[in-house]
């Protein structure tokens, strides 16, 4: 039985046409349909293979190893300039979606294989630099430091990217002090 909040993601959000064919695709193959993170997601030998998202300007087809996958023709695209292993095709249109079915499969089908296959995406644990500010909030308040230690390293570098983007040094200051108790609950910038 399908779950409701799959049923509602279809019938109420953006593109339903789009999403609705990638999903017939998705379905077709050997991937089992679960709701997470707000939306549906496919997983395939205990690890998660795709994801679908509904913007006013596309349907998009996110895959979670989609740097693993062979891409000859450019066809992905990563969804933010600090994506590292997310891929996405977007799509205007389900008409777009059947045209593109073949590639949407072989795509799936690689992603498929690498989970099978154990494959991960080689990720250093600490590609960014830590904000001025942050150092210095981190140097100033032990508490906040051993948080922050304790933090994954995807979250850490989820927090640092948040302070590291304010343009203005207070609002730098600002989004730390912000961030401070939920760093010491031990959650990540986008955690609920």
């Amino acid at each position: 039985m399908t779950d409701p909040r799959i049923t509602a993601f279809f019938q109420t959000g953006e593109r339903p046409e789009a999403l609705s064919a990638l999903r017939a695709i998705l379905l077709a193959m050997p991937l089992e349909e679960r709701f997470k993170w707000r939306g549906p997601c496919y997983e395939a030998h205990g690890g998660n293979i795709a994801t679908l998202w509904g913007f006013r300007d596309a349907a998009v087809l996110g895959l979670f190893k989609g740097a693993l996958l062979d891409d000859p023709e450019g066809r992905l695209g990563r969804p933010g300039p600090n994506s590292r292993a997310v891929r996405t095709l977007r799509f205007l249109d389900a008409a777009e979606v059947l045209a593109a079915a073949p590639v949407i499969r072989a795509f799936v089908d690689q992603a498929i294989a690498n989970e099978a296959a154990g494959r991960r995406v080689d990720l250093p644990a600490d590609d960014f630099d830590l904000p001025d500010a942050l150092i210095e909030a981190l140097d100033a308040d032990p508490e906040l430091r051993e948080a922050w230690d304790a933090l994954t390293p995807g979250r850490r570098r989820g927090w640092a990217l948040h302070v590291g983007q304010a343009k203005q040094p207070a609002t730098r200051v600002a989004r730390i002090e912000k961030a401070r108790a939920r760093i010491l609950a031990g959650k990540g910038l986008h955690d609920r």
